[in-house]
């Protein structure tokens, strides 16, 4: 067995936001749409092959099709150029009128060049000058060791902890 820390933070006003510059002149963020399952999918298997993401690698094309087409979950990449740097995937609670980021990384070869904070800051940003109440996120250990570091400097709180036991 292995023991995770995990860490949920939340984030509710535009003023607590501590916003980052876009990284360079080529950097964008963009709306997937259509949806491509394909996409989200590329990267859940690249940004998490070190992190142990493994709950959607048993998913079929279906699964993932459903999964992106709800109308609740929206998908934004980062790109440089026109390579794909990183990406997160939102899902919206509209009776709590929240966002949770439910999946959020960069590519290796993008890390250490301010993509993850530029774009956590954006997935914040947006939503809340949109009038949401709320955008939440969780990690854990096995995430990247700078990921509870990005969310803690863009002005995000931790509202629960717990340990849990995995198998190894």
């Amino acid at each position: 067995m292995i023991e995770i820390y995990r860490s949920y933070l939340e984030i509710k006003k535009l003023d607590d936001l501590n916003e980052t510059s876009r990284p360079n002149k080529n950097c964008k963020i963009e709306l997937v749409n259509p949806s491509n399952f394909q996409l989200n999918k590329f990267f859940y298997k690249q940004i998490g092959k070190k992190h142990r993401w493994i709950d959607r690698l048993s998913w079929n094309e279906q699964v993932w099709r459903n999964y992106i087409d709800n109308s609740r979950v929206s998908t934004y990449v980062i790109k440089e150029k026109s390579d794909l740097a990183g990406y997160f995937e939102q899902i919206y609670n509209e009776q709590n009128n929240e966002y949770e980021i439910a999946y959020f990384g960069i590519l290796e070869e993008f890390r250490s060049k301010k993509y993850g904070s530029y774009l956590l800051s954006n997935a914040i940003k947006s939503k809340l000058k949109d009038g949401a109440k709320r955008v939440w996120v969780h990690t854990c250990s096995l995430d990247h060791e700078n990921a509870l570091k990005n969310y803690l400097a863009r002005g995000m709180k931790v509202f629960k902890e717990e340990k849990i036991k995995i198998s190894a």
